[in-house]
């Protein structure tokens, strides 16, 4: 007998979601970043635990729409959390819940779905005592079906999380092999591992406006019977002067940035990559409907 769940992962942005669901799979296909609005499409990961599958559905965090890309994203959360067996909705515990995650929950409750409150960075409490209050106010005003505190960070109760959403977990065949972690395409991994790292490496706006995308991945074999992965990849962005800040002082910032990915990519792909970018400028493209969906960022 095998059992299926799916599960969707909600909340605001920087809850620690993307990280969560790496955590989970236990190998990393989501971005993490300390800025806001890292991940910007749904991305499903899948986990084997027993004779259970759990498809997990990472979405973008909620936050204040200020262009067409970001409408876009809060509308790939409304979508991800219709039809769906549970959600797991991530807070973060240092902060108070605000109305757009109220509005989320209800209607979560409203389509009579399950939801587990996950109540993340428990590590950075300095009481403790704090959290218990938080989770009888929570409880009091939505009828979770379970409340875990977490510490993704410190790798504290992830297990509890697989444990309560195996609860609800029903019988059904497998919808994906046993040995896959996730069904994004092999470009589009990569294409998030280039931009995680220009995410973490670059400050203020110039982050939210760049997209990556991958032209050409393709391997060849050497003469000394190596095999190498050459990727070639484009960083756009909506400015002249942001180009100039991605590449850096004599291409500094690039090399960097490239460096880290490839780094990453030779551990994800196990196989010697050479990564190759350039950057490229697409004016104002976060508010050009085309554009969007060549970079395949709407649902539609």
């Amino acid at each position: 007998m095998t059992k299926t769940v799916f599960v969707t992962i909600a909340g605001r942005t920087n809850a620690g979601k993307s990280s969560l669901l790496n955590a989970l799979i236990g190998e990393k296909i989501a971005s993490v970043s300390s800025k806001s609005q890292t991940t910007r499409t749904k991305i499903t990961g899948i986990v084997n635990s027993g004779e259970t599958q759990i498809v997990l559905i990472d979405t973008p965090g909620l936050h204040k729409p200020k262009n067409r890309l970001s409408t876009h994203m809060l509308n790939t959360v409304s979508e991800s959390i219709a039809d769906i067996d549970v959600v797991l909705f991530m807070l973060d515990c240092t902060r108070k819940i605000g109305e757009q995650e109220r509005q989320l929950l209800n209607n979560c409750f409203d389509s009579k779905t399950k939801v587990i409150l996950v109540l993340n960075k428990i590590d950075l409490l300095n009481d403790k005592s704090t959290l218990a209050l938080q989770i009888a106010q929570l409880s009091g005003e939505f009828p979770f079906t379970a409340v875990v505190p977490i510490s993704v960070k410190e790798n504290d109760g992830i297990d509890l999380v697989v444990q309560e959403v195996t609860k609800l977990s029903v019988e059904a065949p497998h919808y994906f092999p046993d040995d896959m972690i996730t069904d994004q395409p092999e470009k589009v991994i990569a294409s998030e591992i280039v931009r995680e790292k220009l995410l973490n490496l670059l400050e203020d706006e110039v982050p939210h406006g760049i997209a990556v995308g991958v032209e050409t991945m393709k391997e060849r074999d050497t003469s000394k019977g190596e095999t190498i992965l050459d990727i070639s990849a484009v960083i756009y962005c909506e400015r002249d002067s942001h180009k100039g800040i991605i590449i850096g002082k004599g291409g500094s910032m690039l090399k960097k940035a490239s460096t880290l990915a490839r780094q990453e990519l030779e551990n994800f792909f196990q196989i010697k990559v050479n990564l190759q970018c350039w950057v490229k400028v697409k004016e104002d493209w976060r508010n050009r409907e085309g554009v969007i969906r060549n970079f395949g960022l709407s649902e539609k």
